[in-house]
């Protein structure tokens, strides 16, 4: 009898057993949160170090904000004269890319017209490059060639310059090239890419133009309009710079007198 009850027993834990593993089998994992993040190779913002490994000031402050919001970071590459129509195709969900916000594009429209932007996180300057000794003022850039990248605020400076020719490039690092290639004269480019490669290396022929530079301006993270994202990345912002998490990554990418880390007067 004895038996009989402990077999009966030990059918019932394993039909239990076996219910609850396919009960288990059928539970599905929590979908985890994404968020795709669209940039441009740009040192110091995006780039890769010797490994391949994506990096940079946005990257990594990209990372740090989505992660504590509990969001999976994933990185596509695109081309920033597409950057609206991967915004609002959903391609992608932000702009995270040394992305100027105080200016209006080609057009003459607005930038804030198109894109709900950030706080602003980073100042910057549109630059003049040359090779040495070919330019010092704004009049020895009449009859010239400039390039920019294209869809940049950059583009827009350039072409202000009186008397000179325009070409536009997709990156910012192709209009360096055409310079130090004498393909073109001049390059217009964003000051935080210009101090990472000009009079080193391969562009150590290169100089920034003194007194040409733009006015100041200013770097925000772009979403698509009524993105319910910025509100709780600007909270994030604000963390991050009251803890001095933004002014420890600032100087690991030598960006410490550019980065903004108090955000109280944008709120």
């Amino acid at each position: 009898m004895k038996k009989k009850i402990l077999a009966i027993v030990m059918s019932i834990v394993l039909v239990c057993g076996i219910v609850c593993a396919f009960a288990a089998c059928g539970e599905k994992e929590p979908e985890k949160k994404t968020v795709v993040v669209g940039y441009t190779i740009y040192e110091p913002m995006n780039y890769l170090d010797e490994s391949g490994k994506l990096i940079g000031y946005d990257t990594e402050l990209a990372e740090k904000v989505f992660g504590n919001l509990g969001y999976e970071v994933i990185f596509k590459e695109i081309e920033w004269s597409s950057k609206y129509t991967d915004l609002d195709s959903g391609t992608i969900d932000c702009v995270w890319n040394g992305f100027t916000a105080n200016t209006a594009d080609d057009d003459g429209v607005l930038r804030s017209d198109k894109v709900d932007f950030s706080y602003n996180y980073m100042e910057n300057l549109q630059v003049v490059v040359a090779k040495k000794d070919t330019v010092k003022t704004a009049a020895d850039l009449k009859g010239k060639l400039g390039v920019a990248e294209s869809g940049s605020a950059g583009e827009a400076y350039a072409k202000g310059f009186e008397g000179t020719t325009y070409k536009g490039f997709l990156k910012q690092t192709d209009c360096l090239l055409e310079v130090r290639g004498d393909t073109a004269d001049f390059a217009v480019v964003d000051a935080q890419l210009a101090k990472s490669y000009v009079g080193k290396g391969d562009y150590a022929n290169l100089v920034i133009v003194d007194g040409l530079s733009s006015d100041v301006e200013y770097y925000a993270i772009g979403f698509k309009k009524g993105s319910e994202l910025v509100a709780d990345v600007n909270a994030e912002l604000e963390k991050l710079g009251a803890d001095g998490t933004i002014d420890a990554l600032a100087k690991k990418y030598g960006v410490e007198n550019t980065a903004i880390k108090d955000f109280a007067d944008q709120k």
